[in-house]
């Protein structure tokens, strides 16, 4: 079969396809889930199969590498590599393909790998696949696959545990890995969706990088748009496990014929900046600036050190957040967010500077004192199904804060319970069901009710959409906008999502190696910054334009 595709300058591809699926349907049990999907990628070529949670995508990539759920997952149709058709093949026979001549990255690192053995000693897995039998050879060619994808210190990586290493040096590994065997096609499910966006454009950049200098083709599942315009060279866009639109990415970015498409298009932040744009002026944002009105949130020069011998997680960090307005902390992973957010809520110690709310130092306080400032001051975290209770109920899981504080009768309580779901937009009868049972954005929309219902001032709001579809994040922060107008929320919005921190914060700090080096109006530091590292964060942003043929 030939192919007319489109084509990066930089990524030599062939008219011969490599991997070409053909009236692909998948079932779980009766129930089928995706139907009829054709498409075909050449060698060196990129497709990404881009839709929200439940489209279809990762059940196709994992019916091209045979991983469907034995005995529940049939698929039918055709897959072929490089000629041979792979679907209809005995497991004994399709077993050398998986991994040998089909990579696959997964998309959480964290349960890919065991977590009792060192990277190294899972590391000679692949090694072994690419015919190494020589333990010393496996280990020098692991090592040098480390370093290719840009590990510090390749060495102390091969001899670490899983835990030791960020999310970022951990996608990475899996990337060595899956590429050490030299695959013919890489699969990579969502290999950036909870990276920074610097750590998130090193990885992109190998894959292209693999792609031109070993011809291996790529087949990206993402729900982030901005990442498949700018990286592949064609798209199949999935609803409900069938195709809405395919054909050359910068075609159907420039002219999408499908409504999906087009909302998709609307609700990704880097394709669509101006969704938010304020109708109300700057909100006295002003209050930013030390020494100026006085603000709902004032961090004045907190410092934190956990090991003395060690450079400080948080020096001297100061920032202002006025009441009903938005404030982001992005950075790179160990910047220092995080304890930041800690040290705003209490949960570390200070080991300088302090603390502010509404005026009132919340150093020093005792116990009883700071759980009544917690009342009015409530986390979002990042990862709903691991901060929810998994054998509660929601109506108990959002019910909880109001018992913990003794608030009102039980009759007054399901009142409140009943309003805060119905703030975020979520039908009654969810009350009743566990979080297993919702989708991720209703799982997120649940622990923002529990945030809402002691009514507080300020939500701290740690990487809320960071997993999420573009569709369920913007239905997220339509529910979160809306509610700081109704409300006159205040939040603090940590994010390494610099195109979503340009579309709905209002002020921004920069923090590098616990840090502020860039701090001001989102316009002014985004659009015009003045530090090289800001800098580097805004170029890592994906690009709104897609590839084009050359």
């Amino acid at each position: 079969m030939t192919l007319a595709l489109s084509r990066a300058d930089d990524v030599p591809l062939t008219t011969t396809a490599l991997l070409n699926v053909s009236g692909l349907s998948v079932s779980y049990g009766r129930t089928p889930v995706v139907h009829d999907v054709s498409f075909a990628i050449p060698r060196g070529g990129s497709l990404a199969l881009i839709g929200e949670s439940g489209s279809g995508k990762s059940t196709i990539a994992r019916s091209v590498l045979r991983l469907l759920p034995r005995g529940t997952g049939r698929a039918s149709g055709r897959v072929e590599l490089d000629g041979t058709e792979v679907l209809g093949l005995a497991e004994a026979r399709f077993r050398p393909f998986r991994g040998r001549r089909i990579g696959f990255v997964p998309q959480d690192p964290a349960h890919a790998l065991n977590p009792v053995r060192t990277v190294g000693s899972q590391a000679h897995e692949a090694a072994a696949l690419s015919g190494l039998a020589d333990a010393g050879e496996q280990r020098r060619a692991v090592i040098d696959v480390f370093a290719r994808v840009g590990l510090p210190d390749p060495r102390r990586v091969y001899e670490s545990y899983p835990h030791q290493l960020s999310g970022g040096m951990l996608q990475r590994v899996l990337i060595g890995l899956a590429v050490l065997p030299r695959p013919e096609l890489l699969v990579a499910d969502e290999p950036t969706s909870a990276l920074d966006v610097t750590i998130q454009k090193r990885i992109l950049d190998l894959l292209d990088e693999l792609r031109r200098d070993l011809g291996i083709g790529l087949l990206l599942i993402t729900h982030d748009l901005a990442i498949a315009a700018e990286r592949t060279d064609e798209i199949v866009v999935l609803k409900d496990g069938r195709v809405q639109e395919a054909g050359p990415t910068h075609e159907v970015f420039a002219a999408p014929t499908s409504r999906y498409t087009v909302q998709l298009q609307a609700d990704a932040p880097a394709l669509n900046p101006d969704r938010y744009r304020r109708d109300d002026g700057d909100r006295g944002v002003d209050a930013w600036i030390p020494g100026t009105a006085s603000a709902r949130i004032d961090v004045r020069a907190v410092s934190k050190s956990f090991d003395r011998a060690a450079r400080p997680a948080v020096s001297e960090v100061s920032f202002r957040i006025p009441a009903g307005t938005t404030h982001a902390l992005v950075g790179e992973s160990g910047s220092g967010k995080t304890t930041t957010v800690r040290l705003l809520l209490g949960l570390e110690d200070l080991d300088a500077g302090e603390v502010l709310i509404d005026g009132a130092a919340v150093t020093g306080r005792t116990a009883a004192e700071l759980r009544g400032i917690r009342r009015h001051l409530q986390l979002v975290y990042q990862n709903p199904f691991t901060s929810l209770d998994p054998t509660w109920s929601v109506g108990r899981i959002v019910r909880e804060p109001l018992e913990r504080y003794r608030v009102g009768t039980r009759a007054a309580r399901a009142a409140k319970v009943a309003e805060a779901l119905d703030a975020v937009g979520l039908p009654p009868h969810l009350a009743r069901r566990h979080p297993d049972a919702l989708s991720g954005g209703q799982r997120q929309r649940v622990a923002i009710a529990r945030a809402l219902v002691l009514e507080p001032d300020v939500i701290v709001l740690d990487e809320p959409t960071s997993a999420l579809d573009v569709t369920v994040q913007a239905g997220v922060f339509d529910v979160l906008r809306r509610l700081q107008r109704e409300r006159g929320l205040t939040y603090l919005f940590v994010s390494h999502d610099l195109a979503l921190v340009r579309q709905i914060a209002d002020t921004v700090s920069v923090l590098k190696d616990g840090r502020v080096v860039e701090a001001g109006r989102v316009a002014d530091v985004l659009s015009h910054p003045r530090e090289d590292y800001t800098r580097a964060l805004v170029d890592a942003i994906p690009s709104p334009h897609p590839r084009s043929p050359r």
